[in-house]
This record gives structure tokens, C-alpha cells and sequence, in this order.
């Protein structure tokens, strides 16, 4: 039989395979070995064929034929390991998973088999650390063979399981001291026995534009540090009446908050870009004041003239009524520099809403003001069928001196002048 013809075969045997033909396969494949007793792909399938039969022993003997033919085929190995599993031989499967690995270190289907080796022997701890491997080197789902999509949803499980149960070990064994801590400490400690846990990675500050090096990323502020708060927060009546007008009188200068231009990378924001369902009132724009929507204002104006806002020519300061519609989320994002931080003063606030920055959750309080760094990954819900509302503006990071405030302001200028140029 000539080289073409084998391969015609070769190909007629595949295609049966692929579509599930298994009858018709097998013949094909037989075919395949008894003109070509070492090919390496008649061995594996009729190996593979076998063993989906529970031939245990055709299939050991196929697919140890098949390794001795390609003994550099981690796949084979691996289906070696699923026959030892099949006749009980707990050893011959480990030892098949570890030639695979020693094969190819990233071969993360005998990760995830030595990880299942080790729960059957109530290991799950052991068991966890290997899954975690193959999870790190694991394709994103669309690019996720199908056959391997269930052991890694299960290695998730095992996974989420066991670092569930070390966070809850730890706070059990952090007891007393946990209990001494301060409020604001103890929010620190409880990040750090989920980061130990492996349940959240660190959140640093990421800034869009301005990053000033060696400030502490701190989620939210203590708001006694402002001394602007206890004013603001007693005006929360007066200032939700105002936005309460503005929307009754002036509802169509609320605009989308997210509006790219098109042709613009629109990244997470596709579901918001140019939607009403995230929609400001702006009193502030990039530095300006929207004077018109100021003098509708005038309590909310005054009340942000006690703030003393962070004021970055040509990025803040930025003040608004932010409006968010029921059954809507503010995808992650970061903010555009830790110089300065963000305030709201909560004035419609439904159940079911929800605010985080890095690994703190936080829900809004009617009344109640919340400072936050939000180049630190943030995002926001409102799972519920009202609306929610909040007036947003800039405040600076009281940790900046005010010559570091000058030399912020002189920076961002410079910037801006140097693109200007051109």
C-alpha cells in the first residue's frame, strides 16, 4: 500500500474519531496498525477506544505500545494514567502523571489527575495546592478544550473550598488579637488573612494619569480627618431636594457619564457607553464650574464651597449628582490620581446597593459621607428596582503637603502644555 494511501486512511480514522463513530473507528484504526504496526496514532486511539470500553487491560497495552513509539507524548501518559486508575493501581497512575510532568511541567491535565489522585486519598489540602497550579496555566474559557472544562470548574471548586477553610482556621486562630484591633486596623487584618488565604490578591493604587509614588493605598478614609463632613452631612436633606428639582425641571441635561467617541477602545464600559443608566448632573466638569447647574443649586454650591476641592486644572475638581439605575453595575475601574481622593454624600440609597474599593465592601448610608482613593479597583451595584443616587466630587489626599499639592498642579500642567505643542 503506497504512503498516499495510508494517509487517506489515517485521515478516514480520524475524521471517525472526531465525530464520535467508534465502531467504524476502531476498524479504521486496526487497519491503520496491521500495515503500520508502530504508528503512533493507531496505538493511541485504539488505546483510548479500549479504555472509553473499559478494556482496561487492550487499553494498557495499546497505549504502553504507543509511549515506546513517542515516548516524548505527554497526552499518552496521560491516558496510561486513566487505565492504572481503572484496574486500581493508585501508584502506576501517579507515576504515569509524574513521567508526564517530567515531560512538560505545564502539562496541566496530569496536574489536575495527581490533584484528584490526592482527594481520593483525603488530601484535599495537598489536593488544593495542586489544582491552584493548574488554574494559573489554565486557558481562558472560550480557548478551553471541552474535555477539560469540568476538572477545571471542579480544581475551582476544590479550590475556593480550600482557601474558605484556611481564612476561617486563621481567623479562628488570630482570635483575641483580632478583637483588640481598632476598626480601621482590624479592615487591614481582615485583607491581609484573605490575601494569606488566597482568597483576593493585593489592590495597589493604579493611577490613569498622575501616580504619586510611596502614598499608602488606603481603601477609604477615616472622614475625621475633613472637617468639611459634619456640615456636609447635616445639608443632605436640602442638597437630595435640589437634585430632586434639577431632575424634575432639568432631566435632560442628565448625560450618560460614560460616553466614548466612536472608534474608541470602550473596553468594560460597552454595556454604559452613551446609556442613561449611569447618568450625572454635572456642577463640576474637569476643573470648570457648570455655573447654569450651580445656580439651580445654590445649598449644594455653598456646600461645596466649604470642601475646599481638590482643584487640578484641566482634571479636577469634578462634582455631580451620579445617578444609577435599578439592576445596574459599575464594572471595575481605576480612578485618574491618588492626589486626590473621591467623596460621596449618599442621597437616595434603595437596599441592595453596594460599593467596593480593593477588598473592602462598603454600602451607602443616607446622610453619611465616604472619602475613598479610587485608583484603587473599584466598583459599584444597584441590585435593586429604585434608584440610587449620590453627589460625587474631588477632595485632596489629606497625606500631600500643600508644596507637594503646588508641585501636582505644576505637573499635570506641564504635561497638558507639552501635548499642546504639537
Amino acid at each position: 500500500m503506497s504512503g498516499q494511501t495510508l494517509r487517506d486512511l489515517v485521515a478516514r480514522a480520524a475524521a471517525a474519531t472526531a465525530n464520535g463513530r467508534a465502531r467504524e473507528a476502531h476498524q479504521l484504526w486496526s487497519e491503520v496498525r496491521r500495515l503500520h504496526p508502530t504508528n503512533v496514532d493507531a496505538l493511541y486511539n485504539l488505546g483510548k477506544i479500549a479504555l472509553d470500553q473499559g478494556d482496561a487491560a487492550t487499553a494498557i497495552g495499546m497505549l504502553q505500545a504507543a509511549h515506546q513509539a513517542d515516548p516524548k507524548e505527554p497526552l499518552i501518559l496521560l491516558q496510561l494514567a486513566n487505565a492504572c486508575r481503572l484496574t486500581g493501581d493508585v501508584q502506576g497512575e501517579w507515576d504515569c502523571l509524574q513521567r508526564a510532568l517530567a515531560i512538560d511541567a505545564y502539562f496541566m491535565p496530569a496536574l489536575l489527575g495527581q490533584g484528584q489522585i490526592l482527594e481520593r486519598q483525603g488530601k484535599p489540602r495537598a489536593a488544593a495546592a495542586l489544582f491552584r497550579n493548574a488554574l494559573k496555566i489554565a486557558p481562558p474559557p472560550a480557548r478551553c478544550p471541552e474535555w477539560l472544562r469540568a476538572p477545571l470548574a471542579y480544581a475551582q471548586q476544590a479550590v475556593d473550598r480550600h482557601m474558605e477553610e484556611l481564612a476561617a482556621y486563621l481567623r479562628d486562630n488570630l482570635g483575641s488579637s483580632r478583637e483588640a484591633l481598632e476598626a480601621g486596623v482590624l479592615e487591614r487584618w481582615d485583607e491581609a488573612v484573605s490575601i494569606l488565604s488566597g482568597k483576593s490578591t493585593p489592590y495597589p493604587s493604579v493611577a490613569n494619569q498622575l501616580q504619586v509614588p510611596r502614598l499608602p493605598a488606603i481603601p477609604f478614609f477615616n472622614t475625621e480627618l475633613f472637617p468639611w463632613v459634619e456640615a456636609l452631612e447635616a445639608a443632605t436633606d436640602q442638597i437630595r431636594a435640589e437634585f430632586l428639582g434639577a431632575m424634575r425641571g432639568h432631566g435632560q441635561d442628565f448625560a450618560p457619564y460614560i460616553q466614548y467617541r466612536e472608534g474608541q477602545p470602550v473596553n468594560q464600559w460597552q454595556e454604559l457607553n452613551h446609556s442613561s443608566r449611569w447618568s450625572s448632573y454635572s456642577l463640576w466638569r474637569s476643573g470648570e464650574p457648570v455655573a447654569e447647574n450651580l445656580a439651580r443649586c445654590p445649598v449644594t454650591a455653598a456646600a461645596l464651597e466649604t470642601v475646599q476641592m481638590a482643584d487640578i486644572g484641566g482634571l479636577c475638581p469634578n462634582a455631580m449628582y451620579s445617578a444609577l439605575a435599578p439592576h445596574t453595575a459599575i464594572p471595575p475601574h481605576h480612578g485618574e490620581t491618588n492626589a486626590r481622593l473621591v467623596a460621596h454624600l449618599p442621597l437616595i440609597i434603595p437596599d441592595n446597593c453596594l460599593y467596593r474599593v480593593g477588598h473592602e465592601r462598603r454600602q451607602w448610608h443616607e446622610g453619611r459621607v465616604l472619602v475613598f482613593d479610587d485608583t484603587i479597583e473599584h466598583e459599584a451595584r444597584n441590585d435593586s428596582d429604585l434608584l440610587r443616587v449620590v453627589l460625587i466630587f474631588d477632595v485632596w489626599n489629606p497625606l500631600l503637603s500643600k508644596a507637594e499639592r503646588d508641585m501636582v498642579r505644576t505637573a499635570t500642567s506641564a504635561m497638558r502644555s507639552f501635548y499642546q505643542q504639537e
